[in-house]
Order: C-alpha cells, then structure tokens, then sequence
C-alpha cells in the first residue's frame, strides 16, 4: 500500500471513530473548578434524583430541588447540572430570585455514557451546595458532541 493510500485510510478511520470516545473521566475537582473556583462546597441543601441505571443515555430523567426559603435575604441565585464524561460537561444552567417560589427542575438530559452527574447551587450568601449521584448506562449518547 503507498503511503497516499495509507493517509486516506487513517483519515478515514479517524472521521468513523465516535468523539465520545474522546471524553475522558474528569476529576471532581478539575470539573468544579471553572464554576465555583476555589470556594468550599457544602452538602445537604441540594436533591439531585436520577435512576442509577439508564437504558438509554439519550433520554434520562433527572429532578433537581433546593431546599430554600427564597426571601430577599435568603435565596438560591444558580442552579448547575454537570456532568464528567460528557464532551461537553456543563448539561444546564438555572437563574432564580427571591420572586422564585421554589426550586425544583425536572428535566431530560443526555448522558455520554456511564458517569458521575452534579447539582450545585449557589446560594445569595455565595455558598455552593452540592449533590451527586452515580449512573450507569447501557447506551450512550452523545455522540456528535452536543
């Protein structure tokens, strides 16, 4: 085989190979920090409920609440869904105020496989809080790296 023919046939391996492939399991901190920078994170405000097992990672249920009293004083200002296996680790964003009568999202999201999912809200005092919970999935999606 020439070499031309050789530089095709990689070239088109390359285009064939799925870019989640590409998205490698990115360490909690790694993860976080472009978010929340150096900020400390706190646990037991947040809820994050999601199966543990996915069939499909195209199209898996995700609810989100935020214990909060939602007063001027005292309210949740963001809501961020991540995730460490996605090409794309941020999954969605959520702006509240004090008008905002609760916190609570339900939502789909797609999943590139089996990984660690985040729910981290930022309080009006500045605090994070932060949930986790650990999913598997059988069928991975994201494979056009949205």
């Amino acid at each position: 085989m020439n070499l031309r023919r050789r530089l095709l046939w990689a070239l088109g391996l390359g285009w064939g190979i799925s870019p989640s492939v590409f998205a490698q399991h990115v360490p909690q901190e790694q993860l976080l920090q472009p978010y929340v920078g150096v900020n400390a994170l706190q646990k037991g405000r947040v809820k994050l409920e999601i199966a543990r097992l996915a069939d499909n990672g195209f199209n898996v249920p995700l609810k989100v609440s935020v214990a909060s009293p939602m007063t001027t004083q005292e309210h949740v200002r963001r809501l961020l869904l991540l995730s460490n296996r996605n090409p794309r680790p941020l999954i969605a964003a959520f702006e509240f105020g004090p008008s905002s009568d609760q916190v609570l999202i339900s939502t789909r999201v797609r999943l590139g496989g089996s990984q660690t999912v985040y729910a981290l809200a930022q309080t009006s005092d500045g605090i994070w809080w932060l949930d986790t919970a650990e999913v598997e999935v059988t069928e991975s999606a994201c494979l056009d790296q949205t």
